[in-house]
């Protein structure tokens, strides 16, 4: 099993964080595959998706001899958490600061990436033992706020996630993000209606050719 420490590099590296909701999870896996064929290697299982412990579950075991990492994502509290981590999530990721799921992830020695948004928030979340600080809704600042909040928190790793998509993930990384989530512009609900894997893979690829040529990799 990866350590934390082999999490937070490979998602340095790839950059993007596939998040994942729909009403129909029943090609999930699939859609996990897909993505994982085209370098994106982190997937958000949204805990809004209908039997989303299973899915993890099944992503997990269906997925282990590939480099894709599942994760849970909409967590709300603990419980949730450890039902996810013993589900086989990988990292736990939500929408605000919840002390005791980021407790409990220390404990189990997974990757949390508590939501924040505000200077205040962001700052709260990372000293209440956050290893990703999610921006969320990043949309209302932009690339711009991102850099603004590096600049005095050099040391805050943050995802920014909400309105990524081709146009602004470069933005994104260059103002100091570990990475970005990115949903409908990467995976959308007609795509994995459609079952368009192919479509997945290459929207996947464009992603990850983005984050090579802003690294310079």
């Amino acid at each position: 099993m990866a350590t934390k420490h082999d999490v937070l590099a490979a998602l340095r590296e790839t950059g993007v964080v596939a998040v994942i909701r729909t009403e129909n999870p029943g090609d999930l896996v699939a859609v996990a595959r897909a993505l994982g064929k085209g370098g994106i290697r982190f997937v958000e299982i949204t805990m809004t998706v209908p039997d989303a412990l299973e899915i993890i579950r099944d992503a997990v075991s269906q997925l282990k001899d590939t480099q894709v990492f599942i994760g849970a994502g909409t967590v709300l509290d603990a419980a949730t958490a450890r039902a996810a981590i013993i589900s086989g999530a990988q990292f736990i990721v939500g929408p605000g600061f919840d002390a005791e799921t980021v407790k409990l992830c220390n404990t189990y020695g997974i990757v949390v990436m508590p939501g924040a948004f505000t200077p205040h928030e962001i700052l709260n979340a990372w000293k209440g033992g956050a290893d990703v600080v999610k921006v969320f809704p990043a949309d209302l600042g932009g690339p711009d706020y991102i850099k603004t909040i590096k600049e005095p928190l050099p040391q805050v790793e943050l995802l920014p996630t909400k309105g990524i998509d081709f146009d602004t993930a470069g933005a994104y990384l260059k103002a100091g993000a570990i990475a970005v989530g990115a949903g409908g512009a990467l995976v959308s609900k007609a795509l994995i209606a459609a079952k368009d894997y192919a479509r997945i893979t290459e929207n996947a690829q464009k992603f990850s050719r983005i984050v090579r040529e802003t690294r310079g990799g």
